[in-house]
């Protein structure tokens, strides 16, 4: 007989069971209005004077919400901060490498993932421009896309006869100073999606813009194949940290 029978059949002559409906606690910090940041604690700090007054490991320590037995959270998130080699580097980490700094188990490295990855796409939909009428929009559009990358990464980007975006592709990751592409893979989705034309992009980890004779080869090869199947490349941006070059200003008609 199911538990439910049992409680029913136990007292024929009383009312049926209902579970009560769980209570909902509100959460409140205790405020002190003449209070100095200094003397607050971070979340506390951040409800009272906003989130740019927190530091990154703080606001590290308030996603993650608890610590562990004999290590505050504080603690945790600053070694957390340390072992990824930096907010930005954090910022692109995996839960399967965040997993290995004590105190952080899957449940709340997929936390700080989501929590970066939140803070992208909503940075990715602001900066969007509606048209990529030069070099200047696609930065715009990539530089938060390649934001802490280790790797070169290189990607595609297709538009339309109008020059509005499409998509954009991540199409290879490579080492700290090298990335191998086929043309194959660039042009499939390209192809996939009816694009126009096409700009490629792809960051320098190194920190200098500048492109190399191998990102110029690249370029050269890619082009010849986007004009036999009629996606010309119309530029290459290469991206590091903020700063960016394009290609086709750098060489000009020559390429």
């Amino acid at each position: 007989m199911m538990l439910a029978e049992v409680l029913h059949f136990a007292h024929p002559d009383s009312p049926p069971i209902r579970p009560e409906p769980p209570h909902e606690v509100a959460e409140s910090f205790p405020l002190a209005p003449e209070s100095s940041p200094g003397q607050l604690l971070a979340r506390e700090r951040l409800w009272q004077f906003g989130a740019d007054r927190v530091s990154d490991e703080e606001l590290v320590g308030i996603l993650l919400g608890t610590g562990m037995r004999g290590r505050p959270v504080w603690n945790v998130a600053t070694d957390v901060v340390r072992s990824a080699g930096g907010l930005p580097a954090l910022s692109r980490a995996t839960p399967q490498e965040l997993i290995h700094t004590s105190g952080i188990g899957a449940c709340r490295a997929v936390r700080v993932v989501a929590a970066f990855e939140l803070g992208r796409r909503a940075l990715f939909e602001r900066q969007l421009p509606p048209q990529l009428r030069g070099p200047e929009d696609v930065a715009r559009l990539m530089v938060p896309r390649m934001a802490g990358l280790a790797q070169e990464c290189f990607f595609v980007i297709g538009i339309n006869a109008r020059n509005q975006l499409l998509a954009e592709f991540p199409i290879a990751r490579g080492t700290l100073s090298a990335v191998e592409v086929h043309p194959r893979e660039v042009f499939r989705p390209l192809i996939r999606i009816s694009a126009a034309a096409a700009i490629l992009a792809h960051n320098h980890p190194s920190g200098d813009p500048t492109p190399s004779g191998e990102d110029l080869d690249l370029t050269r090869r890619l082009r010849e194949v986007g004009d036999l199947v009629g996606i010309p490349i119309i530029d290459h941006i290469v991206v590091a940290g903020a700063r960016y070059r394009s290609i086709t200003e750098w060489v000009g008609a020559t390429l």
